[in-house]
């Protein structure tokens, strides 16, 4: 038999209120956790959002809200609709003097895990939107129109309107929880369109010609050579930029690891484990490895320096920083644009995935997908995502060919 649904007393009590309070034809249903009115029967329904969660919590703030409202829908004789009404409720208490400028000054102290340079750039751009939003001649009235208006600039979907949304909302909840600010100014539910897209682009992976190009036109000079070093590791075995800085050697220099601890972006505090390094080797024009392939990881363990990657999170900037300088990186650049790819510091990882996937082990054999994501320090699932399209080494069999006594002789 099929589990009967048992409603939570707070619940009952809630619409027993609305019953008793609110004219007939009123009541309150859960719309994706969120409060939602509805007035009338069916086939004439009028229905409004409110800025409640769902919950024991704010059922009673959601009430006198309603309540509020209700008076007023009765003081115009039914004959108004009930956004209006709510509207009106919502004009009325934001008559109430509210200090956002001081709100938000003790909103930055009180997050004080947020260090001052995130703050500048994921809470002041929207925080400053807010106070223009809020000192205009049709300022918002509540919480769902200002985070419409505050977040016009951001497009729905992308990674900078959810740091915006949530420093936002952040904002506005603790208005409301701890310097009581009346309810109306929490924030919306998310919609499904504020979900940020994950789709992830994967940039271009350089060709082992194009690395040994790149090498030997860096400067032949101390820092050079440092740079040299490290865009070699990179390269043989699919650094991240970050995991420079915790390349070390075991077992005495037998084996090559990085104890770079990645966040896994999940649970709280949850990071990626040290790993061992796999050689993936860069071959010259004629198929051979070139000789500096076999050195690495004995520079490694002798200590060699690798070059200056600036604060902790900012290698990629670092790095990448040095490499728009060089000549040669914009000539591959250029050679990345016509392919409609991006040329990034990362495409030295991606060249390790894309040799990892599509070249052969020396039995022929091609290498599994997951022990190339082990290597690389992704979960499986992490890996298909960022690589899937890399994993296409077959794909060419099963169409037609050009038979090889076919030429083409180009125009002039």
């Amino acid at each position: 038999m099929p589990k009967s649904r048992i409603t939570q007393d707070w619940v009952k009590a809630f619409r027993k209120a609305i019953k008793q309070t609110c004219p007939i034809g009123w009541t309150v249903i859960n719309d994706r956790g969120r409060v939602r009115v509805q007035v009338g029967k069916r086939g004439s329904i009028q229905s409004i959002n409110l800025p409640y969660s769902w919950s024991e919590e704010d059922w009673i703030d959601a009430y006198k809200r309603i309540e509020v409202a209700a008076n007023i829908y009765l003081e115009h004789h039914q004959n108004i609709d009930i956004k209006n009404a709510f509207q009106i409720a919502d004009s009325a208490s934001n008559k109430i003097e509210l200090n956002w400028e001081e709100a938000i000054n003790e909103f930055r102290s009180y997050k004080t895990r947020v260090k001052d340079s995130t703050w500048k750039s994921k809470y002041n751009p929207v925080l400053d939107r807010v106070l223009e939003a809020l000192s205009s001649k049709n300022k918002p009235i509540n919480g769902p129109q200002l985070c419409e208006i505050a977040l016009v600039q951001w497009a729905k979907g992308t990674s900078q309107r959810r740091h915006m949304r949530l420093a936002l909302y952040g904002l506005l909840n603790y208005c409301v929880k701890r310097r009581d600010f009346p309810s109306l100014w929490l924030p919306p539910a998310m919609s499904d369109d504020e979900i940020v897209t994950k789709t992830k682009r994967v940039g271009y992976p350089l060709t082992d010609s194009q690395i040994i190009r790149l090498i030997d036109e860096l400067p032949d000079k101390d820092i050079g050579r440092r740079w040299t070093f490290g865009i070699k590791l990179m390269a043989v075995y699919g650094l991240r930029p970050e995991d420079l800085r915790e390349v070390y050697t075991k077992k005495n220099g037998e084996e090559i690891w990085t104890d770079y601890r990645k966040s896994k972006g999940g649970r709280k505090g949850e990071t990626t484990q040290p790993r061992k390094l796999m050689p993936i080797w860069v071959l010259d024009t004629d198929g051979t490895p070139v000789n500096w392939n076999y050195t690495l990881k004995a520079r490694v363990a002798a200590g060699e320096s690798l070059p200056p990657l600036g604060k902790p999170g900012r290698a990629g900037g670092a790095i990448g920083t040095y490499l728009k300088r060089q000549k040669i990186w914009q000539v591959l650049k250029a050679e990345a644009k016509q392919e409609r790819e991006v040329l990034t510091p990362y495409s030295f990882r991606h060249r390790f995935a894309y040799y990892g996937h599509n070249r052969p082990q020396e039995d022929g054999m091609y290498r599994a997908p997951k022990k190339i994501a082990e290597v690389m320090g992704h979960t499986y699932e992490t890996h298909l995502l960022s690589y899937a399209r890399f994993d296409s080494k077959d794909l060419a069999k099963s169409f037609d060919q050009v038979p090889n006594q076919i030429k083409f002789n180009p125009i002039i």
